[in-house]
């Protein structure tokens, strides 16, 4: 039985786990900068998941299919997740840097394309990061399971694009987590500032995550300083940060805030828990930490 949502939310070792997936990402940004760049905020994300999905989809027997302008242009623009521009710019940026490749007769219509070895890698490192969370909240085997069958990520990675789509509270973050999820580079900087929240602030009301160097995280993400300071400002007016007392040195992540993020995600989760389970069957709890607490029947 899939984890639902709630259920991941609720689980006390969430955040922690969150925050280990967190900088399990930001390790994933420092083996390629320029692809994790290209694809940091929520509609690149979709689109990603979208046109990775319609290239392992592609059967020779069948016409059109595969991953192409027209069909990503479908599954893209149903939703109003970006529109016919964007999704063209899309495939021309990863052509352009050689995370696509055009396959077939390129003087045929419609051309189609395929992912090259470090987006191939990065997605596939991307599952195995979001499943070793949920391996950590029930004790599963999904892991396990993923490197005794590494053909299943073929299986797998579609079901969590096409569900992912689909998914109306997925698609639309709440306002103060779109505030940086639909922003250039906004997933990147919010993974930043999970990894960070260690600690609880002493008037309970956030997390200390530390001085923030608006200038060195620009330079690492290799985004506009003057963005990021803008970023910054305008999470403070929306109360997701605070500096108490004017204290530089100790930006506060508001409590409410982060819990927002973490039931945002938690559907993510559970998408990609559905997917998994669709293809491969109930998860066998394995050996459990005693910190995790209750989990579910397999």
């Amino acid at each position: 039985m899939t984890l639902a949502s709630d259920q991941i939310v609720a689980h006390p070792q969430f955040i922690p786990a969150l925050r280990i997936y967190s900088s399990k990402l930001r390790g994933q940004f420092d083996q390629s900068p320029r692809l994790s760049r290209m694809l940091a905020s929520h509609q690149r994300w979709l689109l990603s998941q979208a046109a990775f999905a319609l290239q392992l989809e592609y059967d020779p027997a069948v016409p059109g299919s595969g991953l192409t302008t027209t069909n990503l242009r479908e599954i893209i623009t149903s939703n109003n997740a970006a529109s016919r521009n964007t999704v063209l710019n899309f495939l021309d940026q990863l052509l352009s840097y050689r995370f696509v490749r055009i396959v077939g007769d390129p003087t045929r219509r419609p051309k189609r394309y395929e992912a090259t070895e470090i987006p191939t890698q990065a997605m596939h490192q991307w599952l195995v990061t979001n499943l070793e969370l949920l391996d950590e909240l029930d004790g599963g085997d999904r892991v396990a399971t993923l490197a005794a069958r590494p053909d299943l990520f073929r299986l797998i990675q579609p079901q969590v694009a096409r569900r992912a789509c689909l998914e109306p509270q997925w698609l639309e973050p709440p306002p103060r987590v779109a505030l940086f999820l639909w922003t250039e580079a906004g997933g990147l900087v919010m993974d930043e500032l999970v990894r960070r929240a260690m600690e609880l602030a002493p008037d309970g009301d956030g997390y200390n995550i530390g001085r923030i160097d608006a200038r060195l995280m620009a330079e690492h993400f290799m985004i506009s300083r003057t963005h990021l300071q803008r970023l910054f400002r305008r999470a403070v007016e929306t109360d997701c940060l605070y500096w108490p007392d004017g204290d530089r040195n100790h930006c506060i992540m508001r409590r409410d805030f982060l819990e927002e993020y973490c039931r945002w995600q938690a559907i993510k989760f559970s998408i990609v828990d559905f997917a998994y389970e669709k293809i491969c069957g109930p998860v066998r709890p394995g050996k459990l930490d005693p910190r995790l607490g209750a989990v579910r029947e397999a």
